[in-house]
């Protein structure tokens, strides 16, 4: 006799609570977080559970502990929840209408030449500009928090258009009174060994021979100045950032060697917008 599929519909509000205690290991921090009651808590997690058919967690008296069954929920659980978060998102930016255009930027790149070009051909069209980090740029488009946006690689191009736009030389970013500050020109081989302050995926670094780390992990460009012009590492930034960055205690030297940073566009797959294809055309147009 075949066996009988079971249907189970997934309760997110019941998947968010799960996560809160997989991700504290403790049902009592867990509900203050979530601003619910303990014993509400536990029987939500109970209820999901029954739902799934399969235990999630393993409690005694030393605490609480996942089962394999739950760490692969918790593995599942976290970008379904992310998704559903996007949904609402796009939603909400559906709704909002069609006369505002929401643009994300990342450092050092200027959006007034395509705004203005794109403002020409819609001058009924609200545009709004806003900053993104190395690590929301791809969640903030997928969200709909900005309608389209420029982004610099490395990025997560799941669920997203990626569209090239220009390349542009890096410099090394060193203290003032570095040996090297000054100078025309920099090589890999002359900063072998120096620390480098950089964002928390080593993996991005743009050397062919990975610096080791600062300890000193940051999300902006001004938390990197910081660092360097503190004598705490060496970092890298595009060549157009120091037009935007000038300061005394920092010194910008090229460095040949390193591969260009890659400037893209990028939009949610599933945004279909004439006036997003609209804003495309201008940025490609008036592209540097």
């Amino acid at each position: 006799m075949p066996e009988r599929e079971v249907a189970v519909d997934l309760d997110l509000r019941k998947l968010r609570y799960f996560v809160a205690v997989a991700e504290r290991l403790h049902f009592g921090r867990a509900a203050e977080d979530l601003h619910i009651a303990q014993p509400v808590l536990s029987r939500q997690i109970r209820s999901l559970e029954k739902d799934l058919g399969a235990s999630l967690f393993v409690r005694d008296s030393h605490g609480v502990v996942l089962t394999d069954a739950g760490k692969q929920l918790l593995d599942d659980a976290r970008p379904l929840l992310a998704s559903a978060h996007a949904v609402r998102g796009r939603v909400a930016v559906a709704a909002r209408g069609s006369r505002r255009l929401v643009v994300g930027f990342r450092m050092g790149i200027v959006v007034t030449s395509a705004v203005r070009a794109f403002g020409l051909e819609h001058p009924d069209v609200i545009v709004d500009v806003q900053r993104l980090e190395w690590d929301d740029q791809a969640q903030m488009v997928l969200d709909g928090t900005v309608d389209v946006a420029y982004v610099r690689l490395p990025i997560d191009a799941t669920g997203l258009r990626v569209i090239p736009l220009f390349t542009e030389p890096r410099v090394v970013v060193l203290p003032a009174d570095h040996r090297l500050a000054g100078k025309d020109q920099v090589t890999e081989s002359d900063l072998a060994g120096e620390p480098l302050i950089w964002h928390v995926d080593p993996h991005t670094q743009p050397t062919r021979h990975p610096h080791p780390t600062s300890g000193h992990f940051v999300r902006g460009v001004e938390e990197k100045l910081e660092h360097v012009a503190a004598g705490r590492g060496i970092s890298f930034l595009p060549h157009s950032a120091t037009a935007f960055y000038s300061r005394p205690d920092i010194s910008y030297v090229p460095i040949p060697e390193l591969p260009p940073d890659q400037a893209c566009l990028a939009v949610a797959e599933s945004r279909k917008s004439l006036l997003v294809e609209d804003f495309l055309t201008a940025a490609r147009i008036t592209a540097p």
